[in-house]
């Protein structure tokens, strides 16, 4: 492979030719083959704003030439409005800590590309130098967190989306299957009736509580650290930068994003990103937990409930002809899964920051920005190929509420409650309905014992005629 020599204050070293990344990242990705796994692309992005930001706002306080401004710009806009020189982003999510390796990746390609512009060549670095012109003002230690909080800002927007058009497809539902009574059941075992509506109605709620949690933890996200420098002093970053580079970012974005109140916190601290993380675990409880009840409603179709008729979306098995399995909630709970794992990771790395920094947060970077596009991809599936398309079995629905055992509490105050146990053992002996065991044995008029079978009036408060408690 072609090759150039760099030098660094290490030495020398061969840099692929037609890199656009120098000395310092090819250093990182020899000593960092550890996954495979490269930046996130909402993390790169992120982080080559900054850049483009930072030389904008060094223009307005006089301390860099247009000239090499204005080549940064257009070599950033090559990555964040081109869509170019992704595949140049090559230190892994597991590297030294802090993400300084990250950092001079993207300082060296913008310098280099910047170079190009002006009629330089790869690795000279002249006119425009990765840590004298595109890190200027700037520290890893400032720069990384700022870059994890605007690739959650960029990400969150498809997750709130995903989440809304989830809970419309379950508000849909709980409307169309308002009037359709089916067996509650609590401990697995049958309970007292309920309206597939009612039960829907809940998920529904569930999503937008979660949504609203999200929303709340983000607040805390678009504080930004930027202008903080090494420690939070602000060392080399003159008073008007630190005034001004924020304003320049939510020009560029329209984030909401303000300055942090105490530098020194929004550096040391990475509780904001565990937060925003924890929001997210809480939505995936809510989401695995309704993944897990489609999966068993819709568990048969001849030997389980079968209440709840999936959407074909695939054949479900490479042997058995016909078959068609839950695979949008079953793809739903390893997202979760997923989830669970990043957080704790977050957690930890969040934990484990000391004095004036935390060296954890190239991998706080990966597992939020993961989390937040999967949760979103996971949740829009679910809702188009899970959720749009499924259909109530009536048929079933109504075989097993006939046979649900607890309809005899209605019977209670009629016949007693020794009597009514007596039906419903009998109801489990012999497999018929409660309705066909009820008729037979108590004499009661068919009229007074629809009336009394009437699962409907169960769903709602109150208490039935001559009922106790429960």
């Amino acid at each position: 492979m072609a090759a150039r020599i760099e030098k660094d204050p290490l030495g020398p070293l061969a840099v692929p030719a037609d890199a656009l990344y120098g000395v310092q990242t090819q250093r990182a990705v020899q000593n960092f083959p550890i996954s495979g796994i490269k930046p996130h692309p909402a993390y790169v992005w992120g982080t080559v704003l900054i850049k483009k930001a930072a030389a904008l706002t060094h223009v307005q306080t006089g301390r860099l030439e247009r000239r090499l401004a204005d080549a940064i710009v257009k070599a950033a806009d090559e990555v964040l409005l081109e869509g170019r020189h992704a595949d140049q982003f090559v230190v892994d999510v597991f590297q030294a800590g802090a993400g300084t390796s990250h950092n001079m990746n993207a300082n060296e390609l913008l310098a280099n590309r910047a170079n190009e512009l002006l009629g330089g060549t790869r690795g000279d670095y002249k006119p425009v130098h990765p840590n004298d012109h595109v890190n200027m003002a700037q520290s890893t230690n400032d720069l990384i967190p700022t870059a994890i909080a605007l690739a959650a800002l960029k990400l969150l927007p498809a997750l709130y989306g995903a989440l809304d058009l989830l809970a419309g497809e379950l508000e849909a539902k709980a409307r169309a299957w308002d009037s359709l009574v089916k067996s509650g059941r609590t401990h697995l075992q049958d309970a007292t009736p309920v309206r597939l509506g009612q039960e829907f109605g809940a998920y529904a709620l569930a999503v937008r509580r979660d949504l609203e949690h999200i929303r709340r933890a983000e607040e805390a996200v678009q504080e930004l650290s930027l202008g903080g420098t090494a420690v939070g002093t602000g060392l080399n970053a003159e008073p008007a930068y630190q005034a001004k580079v924020i304003e320049v970012i939510a020009q560029l974005t329209g984030f909401p994003v303000r300055r942090a109140s105490n530098l020194f916190y929004a550096m040391q601290s990475m509780t904001r990103f565990a937060v925003l993380s924890g929001a997210l675990r809480a939505l995936a409880v809510d989401l695995g937990r309704i993944a897990n009840d489609f999966r068993l409603l819709g568990s048969g179709p001849r030997t389980g409930l079968s209440e709840l008729r999936m959407p074909p979306v695939q054949p479900g098995s490479s042997i058995m002809p016909g078959k068609v399995n839950p695979v949008m909630a079953e793809c739903l709970n390893m997202i979760c899964f997923q989830v669970f794992g990043n957080d704790l990771t977050i957690a930890w790395a969040a934990e484990a920051g000391q004095l004036e920094l935390n060296v954890m947060m190239p991998i706080i970077a990966y597992n939020l920005c993961q989390s937040l596009e999967i949760l979103a991809n996971g949740a829009r599936a679910f809702a188009e190929f899970g959720v749009r398309g499924l259909v109530a079995d009536e048929a079933m629905i109504k075989f097993w509420l006939d046979r649900n055992t607890m309809l005899a509490t209605a019977l209670a105050p009629k016949i007693g409650y020794a009597a009514a146990a007596e039906i419903a053992k009998e109801t489990v002996a012999t497999g018929e309905s409660i309705p066909q065991v009820a008729k037979r044995k108590t004499g009661l008029p068919d009229d007074e014992l629809n009336r009394a079978l009437d699962p409907a009036p169960m769903t709602e408060p109150g208490v039935r005629a001559g009922g106790g408690g429960g």
